[in-house]
């Protein structure tokens, strides 16, 4: 059987009848065939249309050979005539998508020759990927001239060439496929083979942002947006950035300065604190001069000072240096450290015994345990 494709008809076709064909029951739901019908099936890279079909919930759409089946979520009566409603705003954010990466990719393959080898539409961006490296420099070119095929609000052309016109039609493909072939023509900017909806005119697309342009196996990876998705992205950067800029008491296009300035104020603060950390680690150690073994806790320390802390001890107590840094709710965590010998095998019982885990070199062992500082202590005096 095959199923009129209503979508291909009329792209902005919401809402039709049609006579149920078929009803077939299946463990995700009720499989759903129609004489007619404007709910698009996953493919190209486009996602399928849901909707409500004859009162019932449509969850997704396939085309399995010619026919479109719809997954319900309650049967329909094969013979009944029923009103279908497509989920309009999720359809024609994907033409504004499919439509707007069209544009883009024929503006790079005409810039650069390369052909575009992947295409998803995201919940937030529409990733493209190219057989070829695009300069990150290039994107702002690219998405002023794809924007200026939005304003000039040019008309799509959607066709099906016949068998004798197919080979004279320059259309963008990595291969050479066999007729009927369904092409989509922007004007001066693309033209390629394509199964996807589209909107009518460029116009219709609003807006086109890029994002990145990353390496991705050997060629390049693309984000992108374009129309009421691309304003949503843009609008609330805007707002997190206003956010940013009430912070930093800068002009909202001068965050960035005023962020850099920030950290290089943080990092010289944090260079300052470094050096009063070792002085007062110096001066703990100081205190435990050739006491032999010794068990410290220190509150607020990160890896970097638990190590620093745990070497300045070794290097004058005489014995090993097992320094802490946690709390009880969270547990510790803990640095070994000794001038000579091997603490592996008492990390490794430690570890046991506290519900930890760790390692390191032999005479040096890091880690974290989830242990109250009475059971640590008690651990210590076992083994001292």
């Amino acid at each position: 059987m095959q199923t009129r494709k209503l979508y291909y008809e009329d792209s902005h076709l919401s809402a039709f009848s049609a006579r149920v064909w078929t009803c077939t029951s299946t463990e995700k739901g009720y499989e759903v065939t129609l004489d007619a019908t404007a709910f698009y099936p996953e493919g190209g890279g486009q996602a399928a249309d849901t909707g409500i079909l004859g009162g019932v919930r449509v969850l997704d759409t396939r085309e399995r050979g010619e026919t479109v089946v719809h997954l319900c979520e309650k049967p329909l009566q094969p013979g009944q005539t029923v009103e279908g409603r497509i989920d309009w705003a999720r359809r024609f954010d994907r033409m504004q998508q499919h439509s707007g990466e069209h544009i883009v990719s024929g503006i790079i393959h005409r810039r650069f020759g390369y052909h575009n080898t992947g295409f998803h539409m995201g919940a937030d961006v529409t990733t493209i990927d190219f057989d070829g490296v695009i300069p990150e420099e290039a994107l702002a070119e690219i998405e002023a001239e794809a924007n200026g095929a939005v304003w000039e609000n040019l008309p799509l052309r959607v066709w099906y060439p016949s068998e004798e016109e197919l080979p004279k039609v320059h259309y963008r493909t990595k291969k050479q496929l066999p007729w009927p072939v369904r092409i989509v023509e922007v004007p001066g900017y693309d033209c390629c083979a394509c199964c996807g909806t589209h909107v009518s005119a460029t116009g219709e697309i609003g807006l086109i942002k890029l994002f990145s342009a990353v390496n991705f196996r050997g060629g390049t990876r693309m984000e992108m947006a374009c129309g009421g998705r691309a304003m949503r992205i843009l609008n609330g950067t805007y707002a997190q950035n206003k956010l940013v800029s009430q912070a930093f008491s800068a002009k909202i296009f001068e965050t960035g300065a005023a962020a850099q300035r920030m950290n290089d104020q943080l990092a010289n603060l944090k260079f300052q604190l470094t050096g009063v950390q070792r002085k007062l680690f110096a001066q703990t150690a100081a205190g435990y001069q050739s006491a032999g073994n010794v068990l410290h806790f220190e509150d607020n320390l990160d890896g970097t000072g638990l190590r620093e802390l745990a070497d300045a001890i070794a290097a004058v107590c005489g014995g090993w240096a097992a320094v802490f840094s946690g709390s009880g709710e969270e547990g510790f965590g803990f640095c070994l450290a000794a001038k000579e010998g091997d603490l592996r095998p008492m990390c490794k019982a430690m570890t046991a015994a506290l519900h930890g885990r760790g390692g390191g070199k032999p005479a040096f062992q890091q880690g974290r345990v989830l242990a109250k500082k009475e059971e640590i202590e008690a651990f210590f005096a076992s083994v001292r």
